[in-house]
């Protein structure tokens, strides 16, 4: 049996967790829209097609923010397209999928819906086939409360009082070669600039978000954060990352360590957005919008977004079916985010329903939890409050972190990971201290003790833990509970330490109510 030992001290904190840490991402892909949340006619829809079995699943999932409409639909969507009534609505050809939109739910339905699951609008918009005033415009349409054209439009579609958007979202992955009017990066800096410019005069109580590169891996990354926020330093409060964890190379130790790439790549974006701060002898600091993570490799690679369907309305593509292991390596991202909430103050679990995403539904039946569910509960739950520093001396192994194809020539190794993989977060208002734990060995117990400083006696609350024998397990609709947490027995508490025996790959999460708080 293995053994871990942490401390961790109330005075040494990282940061406040954001609310919009939270969050999640619906687009028009697949059946996230129809079939996913909205679904007229199913035998749980209400008068509006929300699906109440798919909302009950979001409210116990808890996201806080949800980012709309795209995604790579976005650099192609016309919002007016989405507006209006519905009989009206034009059917579109969608490039980014190759799918036909019938434009049925549009930005005033998903208003709506976000109402309904008690969650804040994150609104992106189309930077690619459009412009700096389509921005505007929209951003008039959701915000302005009345007497202009298009204000009094929002009114006379039925929406009398503004939407009241504060997230906003300039485009979407610009220096992808798969986006439809792919930029450079200048020309995207100038194009951002100048809706941020128009957007602000008109609401100057928004935030935005400038796009980073679509992920680490691109050729672009690194020059293009700096040449962007060169250009819209002054207009906007976020920058924007993206990242997929894969096992491509089904090597589960490797997959499991992949998380930890997230680590360096949020420093990596953080010292570039500070070094452009510091030519300008600025004070400001660019936080982080993490707005695309997830795993996502099995159905990437079948590229079934853009097969020879015939242009079909939301058919079933990229429903990543997710399994033990994918839920290990997705724990490990949510700790990840957690241990960075000084700059992370915004991220989106991509997506939420259906593809590649926590909540699978058939379409007229059930809706059930994927396996990914859990952590992401867990994390929305209870990371709210103050993430403590950790020191942490674990043993370690070492492995090998392929490239996004999983192909060796394109690996390097990674030394002295280790097994364990921690997050702590203290919250003041409850009074109580939160230890969530990855055991990444695979055959292993590993025992841990962990030292809680400066919070007096400590008693537990609550344990539980993700486990199951099978790494290749998953939940289906037939058997929708096949993985789910279980209690975590053996917590034993002796003043202020704690000792706990994580089972081999598991996922886990020890509640402690703290009487110095």
């Amino acid at each position: 049996m293995k053994e871990a030992h942490v401390i961790v001290d109330r005075d040494f904190v990282i940061g406040d967790t954001d609310p919009r840490l939270f969050g999640a991402f619906v687009e028009h892909l697949g059946r996230c829209v129809y079939g996913g949340i909205y679904e007229p006619g199913h035998p749980t829809a209400d008068e509006r097609g929300f699906r109440g079995d798919v909302l009950a699943l979001v409210r116990e999932l808890a996201p806080t923010i949800i980012r709309y409409p795209g995604g790579n639909f976005v650099s192609g969507y016309n919002w007016e397209d989405g507006v209006g009534p519905v009989e009206k609505r034009p059917r579109r050809l969608d490039l980014a999928w190759m799918s036909t939109e019938p434009n049925t739910f549009g930005t005033n339905e998903f208003m709506d819906w976000c109402r309904a699951a008690d969650v804040e609008p994150m609104l992106a918009v189309n930077l690619g086939t459009r412009g700096p005033d389509d921005a505007r415009r929209l951003l008039e349409y959701c915000n302005f409360p009345g007497g202009t054209e298009l204000s009094d439009l929002r009114r006379a579609h039925g929406w009398e009082k503004p939407h009241g958007v504060k997230f906003w979202c300039l485009g979407n992955e610009m220096d992808g070669p798969w986006q439809m009017e792919m930029k450079t990066a200048t020309e995207y800096g100038r194009i951002a600039t100048e809706a941020a410019k128009l957007m602000k005069w008109i609401d100057p109580t928004i935030e935005l978000a400038a796009c980073g590169s679509s992920s680490r891996n691109m050729p672009t990354f690194g020059s293009w954060e700096d040449t962007v926020l060169e250009h819209c330093f002054d207009h906007v409060e976020f920058i924007s990352l993206h990242t997929y964890l894969n096992n491509y190379a089904d090597d589960t130790p490797s997959f499991l360590a992949s998380a930890d790439l997230m680590d360096s790549f949020i420093e990596e974006v953080v010292a570039i957005a500070d070094a452009v701060a510091a030519r300008r002898r600025s004070t400001k600091r660019i936080m982080l919008s993490f707005d695309e993570w997830n795993v996502w490799y099995r159905t990437r690679r079948k590229n079934e977004g853009r097969t020879k369907l015939g242009w079909p309305v939301a058919p079933p593509i990229l429903e990543e079916v997710y399994d033990m292991q994918d839920a290990l390596a997705f724990g490990g991202a949510c700790l990840s985010l957690l241990n960075h909430a000084d700059r992370v103050k915004s991220a989106c679990l991509a997506q939420l329903v259906n593809a590649i995403a926590p909540i699978m539904t058939e379409t007229g039946g059930p809706a059930w939890r994927q396996s990914i569910f859990y952590p992401f509960r867990d994390m929305s739950r209870f990371g709210r409050g103050r993430v403590l520093q950790t020191r942490v001396s674990s043993p370690v192994y070492t492995t090998v972190y392929y490239d996004p194809r999983g192909t060796s020539e394109l690996s390097f190794p990674m030394p002295d990971v280790p097994y364990l993989k921690l997050a702590v977060v203290d919250n003041l208002d409850e009074g109580t201290v939160t230890l969530f734990a990855l055991n990444r060995n695979l055959t292993e117990t590993l025992t841990v003790e962990t030292q809680v400083r400066g919070f007096g006696a400590l008693s537990l609350g609550e344990a539980h833990e993700l486990h199951h024998g099978d790494l290749k397990a998953t939940n289906t609709k037939d058997r929708p509970d096949e993985i789910k947490p279980a209690s975590l027995e053996g917590v034993e508490i002796t003043g202020d330490r704690v000792r706990v025996r994580l089972a081999p790959a598991s996922w886990n999460v020890i509640r402690l109510s703290a009487r110095g708080n």
